[in-house]
């Protein structure tokens, strides 16, 4: 289930429906990096010029080697800050397409069923919000433990597996039921969740293909959610009956 659900995921990712998104997201994630660029750069520019002033009063000849190589460590770590940036960014601007995304998969994968409702503008914010959110704190959990052998590469996917497991599917599943519900089915069929979640951290760890992690995991946990409420119709109603209750 979950190996099909990553396959038909990743064979949408680069359908020709699922291209104007993937363009999208790229470009405004470009747009988005080279603004923070320029503002990074304008920030350094006002903290370090006074500094550089204090420490070199008058203009001594030494004085355009050090602000030479100033600069170069200022473009270096610029270039750092932006390529740890690169997949928050990107997670960002993505929460706000995978209602696309899953639009694309259910019309395309499954055309005689109803297909889901978009999030609304506000739940949509939200969201995207919490994706950054786990992208964070799941790589921030990790670099902790980056001093403790054999345990690192185990953080990074234990924690991006759970946390993009539960998000994502949520997510697909709260496009067919209500907030309360999704989360009790994702509660449910916890382990397989999880372990779709591993495939997503697995993802995420390849350079480059890891900024497609929104979309590839939007369209996986689509059809994981489609596939577990097939095996499982009677949960809605089991769910019904007990509210009623």
């Amino acid at each position: 289930m979950i190996t099909e659900a990553a396959r038909l995921a990743f064979a949408n990712l680069f359908a020709a429906e699922t291209r104007a998104v993937f363009w999208k997201v790229i470009g405004l994630t470009l747009l988005a990096l080279v603004a923070v660029w320029f503002a990074l750069r304008e920030v350094f520019v006002w903290l370090a010029l006074p500094w550089i002033d204090a420490l070199m009063p008058g203009t001594p000849d030494w004085a355009g080697w050090i602000t030479f190589v100033v600069g170069i460590f200022a473009s270096l770590g610029l270039a750092l800050a932006l390529a740890l940036l690169l997949a928050p960014v990107t997670a960002l601007i993505a929460g706000f397409f995978l209602d696309d995304v899953a639009e694309v998969v259910e019309k395309r994968d499954y055309p005689t069923e109803a297909p889901g409702a978009p999030l609304p503008l506000a739940e949509a914010i939200v969201g995207s919000a919490k994706f950054l959110g786990v992208v964070i704190l799941g790589n921030i959990a990790a670099l902790l433990l980056l001093l403790v052998p054999g345990v690192n590469l185990v953080a990074f996917f234990l924690v991006n597996g759970y946390l993009l497991g539960r998000e994502f599917f949520e997510f697909a599943a709260m496009r067919h039921r209500p907030p309360s519900e999704a989360r009790l089915f994702r509660v449910k069929h916890r382990s397989t969740v999880f372990l779709a979640g591993l495939v997503l951290a697995a993802f995420l760890a390849v350079p480059l293909l890891n900024l497609l992690t929104p979309l590839f995991a939007a369209g996986m946990m689509v059809h994981l959610h489609k596939m577990l409420s097939a095996r499982d119709p009677g949960f809605s109603m089991i769910r019904s009956s007990a509210a009623d209750a």
